[in-house]
């Protein structure tokens, strides 16, 4: 584990202006967002919060917004959002090193949009492979050693086999001391043994199990009858 919680204190601002506005961001300034276990995963609908949530956290860490490594951050000229730049953290005891000296600090930021774009940067991005293998390249190349990984929505790119392949990083780099924060639309990624899962939504966050997410009774429910759900949509 690298930290232990992350929170953002703010003297004043407008409820009603993004991002204070958005539920679980609320929930973070209010009680802070707690980690428990190596690997979180964050989940909700679209609109939910959880990218800007798992941005902020990976900017309050060091790691550029657009993804990549923390080394990178000294050739980026992009500034922080107005909700990273007040993320502060409580350290577990491996993370304090890290949060005490920049060049201690380890870690990755790998969002979908911009993955392809960040693995380049760093000369992780093979030529004459896919889209997902571009994503695979960084998982082999980069999440090697203790440190905070941050990926917003990975499966993007990634097949059913290479989901499970991202499983086995992810429980690698927990067993090495490191700890990752994923938002994800994916049943397969959360149900990794041991994982914590926070939902979030118009309530906020919340804990929940595998079993008792919206998402795997969606999946569940879509798998065993597709046709209960498309004729409400094709007509």
């Amino acid at each position: 584990m690298i930290i232990e919680r992350a929170y953002a204190h703010i003297a004043s601002h407008d409820e009603n202006a993004w991002p204070w506005s958005v539920p679980c961001v609320r929930g973070l300034m209010d009680d802070g967002m707690r980690f428990t276990k190596p690997v979180t995963f964050v989940v909700g609908e679209n609109g939910s919060g959880k990218s800007t949530l798992v941005e902020a956290l990976a900017e309050g860490f060091g790691l550029d917004s657009w993804g990549g490594s923390h080394d990178w951050r000294y050739a980026s000229p992009r500034a922080k959002s107005v909700l990273g730049e007040r993320i502060r953290f409580d350290a577990a005891t491996r993370g304090r090193r890290m949060l005490s000296s920049w060049s201690a600090r380890k870690g990755f930021f790998l969002r979908a949009e911009t993955a392809m774009d960040a693995l380049d940067r760093e000369g992780l991005a093979p030529n004459s492979v896919s889209h997902g293998e571009g994503f695979l390249a960084a998982f082999r190349g980069k999440f090697l050693e203790p440190g905070l990984y941050v990926l917003d929505e990975p499966e993007a790119a990634l097949s059913f086999g290479s989901c499970l392949e991202l499983l086995g990083h992810f429980d690698q780099l927990a067993k090495q001391g490191a700890q990752v924060i994923c938002a994800t639309h994916s049943p397969l990624l959360t149900a990794l043994p041991g994982a914590d899962i926070i939902e979030v939504g118009d309530h906020g966050m919340r804990r929940v199990a595998w079993q008792d997410l919206a998402l795997v009774d969606h999946w569940r429910r879509y798998l065993a009858d597709p046709h209960a759900y498309l004729r409400h949509i094709l007509g």
